[in-house]
């Protein structure tokens, strides 16, 4: 008793130490985070400008998706290192949604739908559906975003001002048949993929400040220093203000909540709105569970995080930005594995991040408005063409028909129709192929001589029927004839009908019937005990 007291004491006397001991650690991550922050900050920059540019909304609208994905989600979401914020893979849904509802009001509207839609996921635990669709079917639609992002930025980065701007003039403007052409722009992407591409060869890697620079950062960095020089020594030349981000310059907190952008709750009731709101809520459900469990297998610590609650973390955060005018949110790879590998240790590197933004929408207004788009057009290029890189197809195909032809499919279907049904395609795609497969596998005949082995493997419904028919037509009149079901869980009550059918005209045909495995199918009426007994009795 008094041994047991002891240890009593010294538990209790332990509890404050393992709340002390929990306190260090965190104090001792911070530094880590701080940097690691600082880090994902200069990453997510400039593509929040890039994915606002490409979405063909205000630059605004995307900083700001990013100080809700870093200052709200961070802290409501279970996972320890994911970073969210707009994503790529959601431009192809925004700019057709804004296009389709006729104004960003509406669309906001949906963005705040889509939230409410999410968080229901949450709260019924469908995180764990997301598993369900094929593996071909993501990649399929993560190719056909990459396809899209390189078409639509492509005549950005050629130098050509974003649709609907006025057409600029000067020494430094190119004429052609399809309008003016910015040559410092197009000079400044070509020489901007060089870098992207160039970053990660393992030539640029052995230099320490490579490594230690992201190259989204290096990019922008470029940019602005030709725009700098370009408007010192030959102004003609240097982009002009149709090329470069224009954000509003916000000085008071009364001039930031002016910017914000209120939702269109007239359209309500509108069914394009609702079909919208699924829309995105699904695919960014969809990127969310991908990029979390990237991140996981990512964590040095293998700290896993609960789906549910990150559909709810989004769900929120896709609320919020639908009600104050930002960009959708999802939790995104590119930046969740530049945190990890800046060596974040929790979710405060990403809430350093989310405030870092808002610091930078009132202190860099005029820093930041001297990226060239063709920057930021350069960047998301490269995003679309590591998303549907050649090797993908090639790995995929070598996968196999069942693997590419789903693959395929969703492609096809995102660049002809929308996102939505595309990955409707690609799972009906890969059902009609599993439906196939399941016709033709789970009933297999192998011949030696005269003897045949008609063999049942795992479930055969009613759908092997036909194929079971075909078999037992090919066997000819005086066969052997062995049916085996050892290995099948479950045969149809049409698919043992037929074999009832064929072991009554056994005997006619001078067929010899064994089988194995099948209790309750013929017992009661002894059928095909007495073959099994003609069968020893004739040999």
């Amino acid at each position: 008793m008094h041994a047991m007291s002891l240890t009593r004491r010294s538990q209790v006397l332990t509890r404050p130490e393992k709340k002390f001991m929990n306190s260090a650690n965190r104090m001792n991550a911070l530094p880590r985070d701080l940097f690691a922050g600082t880090v994902v900050f200069l990453v997510a920059m400039p593509l929040c400008l890039g994915i606002a540019n490409a979405s063909g909304v205000e630059p605004f609208a995307g900083l700001l998706s990013g100080i809700i994905g870093g200052l709200v989600v961070a802290l409501l979401s279970g996972s320890h290192l994911s970073v969210s914020g707009p994503a790529a893979g959601l431009i192809v849904i925004v700019v057709d949604g804004i296009s389709g509802l006729g104004s960003f009001s509406a669309f906001l509207l949906a963005v705040l739908l889509s939230g409410a839609i999410q968080f229901g996921f949450g709260m019924l635990k469908a995180g764990r559906f997301a598993a369900y669709v094929p593996s071909s079917v993501i990649k399929g639609m993560l190719a056909a975003i990459g396809l899209l992002l390189v078409i639509k930025q492509i005549p950005l980065a050629a130098g050509f001002a974003n649709e609907g701007a006025p057409a600029a003039s000067g020494p430094g403007m190119l004429s052609t048949s399809f309008g003016p052409v910015s040559m410092a722009a197009c000079a400044v992407a070509v020489v901007s993929l060089a870098m992207l591409a160039g970053w990660e060869t393992r030539a640029l890697r052995r230099f320490k400040w490579v490594r230690a620079v992201p190259a989204p950062l290096a990019v922008v960095a470029f940019g602005i220093g030709v725009t700098l020089l370009l408007d010192r020594f030959a102004p003609g030349f240097a982009p002009p203000a149709q090329h470069r981000v224009a954000l509003p310059s916000l000085e008071s907190f009364g001039a930031f909540t002016d910017a914000l952008a209120l939702p269109n709750f007239s359209q309500f009731v509108n069914p394009d709105v609702w079909r919208l709101a699924l829309t995105l809520a699904i695919v960014a459900s969809l990127e969310t569970l991908l990029s979390l469990e990237a991140v996981e297998q990512l964590d040095p610590k293998k700290r896993a995080a609960h789906p549910d609650r990150e559909l709810k973390a989004q769900g929120i955060g896709n609320m919020m930005a639908g009600a104050i005018g930002a960009l959708p949110i999802t939790s995104v790879i590119v930046r969740s594995s530049a945190n990890v590998h800046a060596g974040a240790q929790s979710r405060w590197s990403s809430f350093v991040h989310g405030a870092l933004l808002l610091a930078s929408v009132f202190a860099l207004t005029s820093v930041i408005n001297l990226i060239p788009l063709a920057c930021l057009a350069a960047i998301l290029i490269f995003t679309g063409l590591k998303l549907a890189k050649p090797s993908l197809f090639a790995a995929v195909a070598k996968q196999g028909m069942e693997r590419f032809a789903p693959f395929v499919t969703t492609i096809a279907g995102v660049l002809l129709t929308d996102l939505l049904i595309g990955i409707l395609l690609g799972i009906a795609c890969s059902l009609a192929l599993a439906v196939r497969a399941n016709l033709k596998r789970p009933i297999t005949i192998a011949q030696h001589d005269d003897h045949y082995l008609l063999s049942f493997r795992k479930d055969v419904s009613f759908l092997g029927k036909v194929t079971l028919k075909h078999h037992l037509r090919a066997i000819p009149d005086g066969a052997t004839v062995i049916v085996d079901a050892s290995r099948a869980d479950y045969i149809d009550p049409d698919v043992r009908e037929e074999i009832e059918k064929f072991v009554d005209a056994a005997p006619a045909r001078g067929m010899h019937v064994e089988c194995r495995k099948l209790p309750g199918v013929l017992a009661p009426r002894g059928r095909w005990l007495g073959l099994a007994r003609q069968r020893m009795t004739s040999e």
